[in-house]
C-alpha cells in the first residue's frame, strides 16, 4: 500500500519533477559555440531596429493632387546611444521623406528624422522623435584587433523578418570596396555571415557581443547572400557619429582647390597626377602659391597645376586624394608636390575645413 502511495505522488508531480528543468536540462546538451550565440542573440537583440524609409508620393491631378505616403524600403541600424540615436547606412535612408523605427517586441513605432549623413562611407545618423521607456545601446568594440577566422555574428531584419541572427567568420580584414558615393572604403570587414536586403545597416558583432561593423554590402550575382558580405568598419564609425551627432556633417581637411574630372584627364593627355581645376583665393592653397585652369584670348583653356603628391603619396584621382586627406585633421600641416608646366614643385600647407 505504501508503494502504491509512493507511486500515486511521484507520478502527480509536473514531469521537471522527474527529470529536473527542461531549459537547464536543454542547455547542457548545447555546445559551447552554440550557447556563445545565444547569449550573444539575447543580450544584443533589443540593441538592434528596423528601418523604414517612407516616402510622400503625389496621386491624382493638378489641383486635386494628393500626398500619399508609400513605403521606399527598409533596412536595419542600430541604438548608439541613450539619447534616441540610431545609426544606419545611408543608403537605407537615402531619398527618404519620413522614417519609423521598430524594436524587437515592441508594437509601437518610432518616428525618427535625420541628424546627419556620410554618404563616403555609407554612414547616416537618425534620431528618434519619441524614445520606448528603455533603450539598450550597442557595446562598440575595436575593428583593428580583428583577426581573420574568428567568429562573427550578425543580427537585423533580411528580406523584413525581424530580428534574425547568422553566424559565420571574419573572412578578410581591410578590403577595399567602392561604396555608393562612388569613393573606395577602406578597411572594410568580410564575413561569410549570411548578410541580405534588409540587413544593410545592421549590427556586426564578435563573440563578446561587441559591435564590431556595420553590414552594409554582399557580392552576389543573384542580390542574395553568396557567403561574401562587407562591413564598415566599428573604428570608422566611431570616428564619424559623434561628429555627424555634434555638428551635423563630418569636418573634413582639404586643401581648398577644385579638381578637374578624372574623365578629361585624357583630353589634356594626363596620365599622372590630379589637375587643379579651381584653387579658392581664401584657401592655404591660394596663399602656397597654387593656381588653377585658365583661359587665353581666344577662349582656350589653359592648364594649371597638377598635384602629383600629398606628403609623398600618390594622387591620380578623386578617390585617392579622398583617402588620403582621411588620415588627416584640419590644422595640420602637410608637404604637397606638383607640376607646372614641366617643372616639379613642393610647397607646404596647412589643411583647412571643407
Amino acid at each position: 500500500m505504501q508503494i502504491f502511495i509512493i507511486l500515486i505522488m511521484l507520478f502527480s508531480q509536473p514531469s521537471f519533477a522527474l527529470f529536473g528543468n527542461d531549459t537547464s536540462a536543454e542547455n547542457k546538451n548545447l555546445l559551447a559555440s552554440e550557447k556563445n550565440t545565444i547569449s550573444v542573440f539575447e543580450r544584443n537583440v533589443k540593441s538592434v531596429v528596423n528601418v523604414s524609409n517612407i516616402k510622400l508620393a503625389k496621386t491624382g491631378w493638378f489641383f486635386h493632387a494628393q500626398e500619399t505616403e508609400i513605403p521606399a524600403g527598409a533596412g536595419s541600424g542600430f541604438v548608439w546611444d541613450s539619447e534616441g540615436h540610431i545609426v544606419t547606412n545611408f543608403h537605407v535612408i537615402q531619398g527618404g521623406d519620413s522614417f519609423v523605427v521598430s524594436f524587437h517586441k515592441d508594437k509601437e513605432t518610432y518616428e525618427a528624422e535625420v541628424v546627419g549623413t556620410y554618404p563616403q562611407k555609407d554612414i547616416a545618423v537618425l534620431k528618434l522623435k519619441k524614445k520606448p521607456k528603455k533603450l539598450f545601446p550597442i557595446s562598440p568594440g575595436k575593428s583593428s584587433l580583428l583577426k581573420v577566422g574568428q567568429k562573427a555574428m550578425a543580427i537585423g531584419n533580411p528580406f523584413g523578418l525581424d530580428h534574425t541572427i547568422t553566424s559565420g567568420i571574419i573572412s578578410a580584414t581591410d578590403r577595399k570596396i567602392r561604396g555608393i558615393a562612388g569613393v573606395t572604403i577602406h578597411g572594410m570587414i568580410q564575413t561569410d555571415c549570411s548578410i541580405n536586403p534588409g540587413n544593410s545597416g545592421g549590427p556586426l558583432y564578435n563573440s563578446l557581443g561587441d559591435v564590431i561593423g556595420m553590414n552594409t554590402m554582399i557580392y552576389s550575382s543573384s542580390g542574395s547572400s553568396a557567403g561574401v558580405g562587407f562591413s564598415v568598419p566599428v573604428d570608422s564609425i566611431k570616428g564619424i557619429v559623434p561628429q555627424l551627432i555634434k555638428y551635423g556633417k563630418v569636418k573634413r581637411p582639404g586643401l581648398g582647390i577644385g579638381l578637374l574630372e578624372d574623365r578629361l584627364k585624357d583630353y589634356f593627355g594626363i596620365e599622372k597626377g590630379i589637375i587643379v581645376k579651381y584653387v579658392d583665393p581664401k584657401s592655404t592653397a591660394a596663399k602656397a602659391g597654387l593656381e588653377g585652369m585658365q583661359r587665353d584670348s581666344r577662349g582656350r583653356y589653359l592648364l594649371g597645376d597638377i598635384l602629383l603628391t600629398i606628403d609623398g603619396k600618390e594622387v591620380n584621382n578623386y578617390d585617392e586624394i579622398f583617402n588620403v586627406l582621411e588620415k588627416y585633421k584640419v590644422g595640420d600641416r602637410v608637404k604637397v608636390t606638383y607640376l607646372r608646366g614641366k617643372r616639379k614643385k613642393t610647397t607646404s600647407l596647412t589643411l583647412m575645413e571643407l
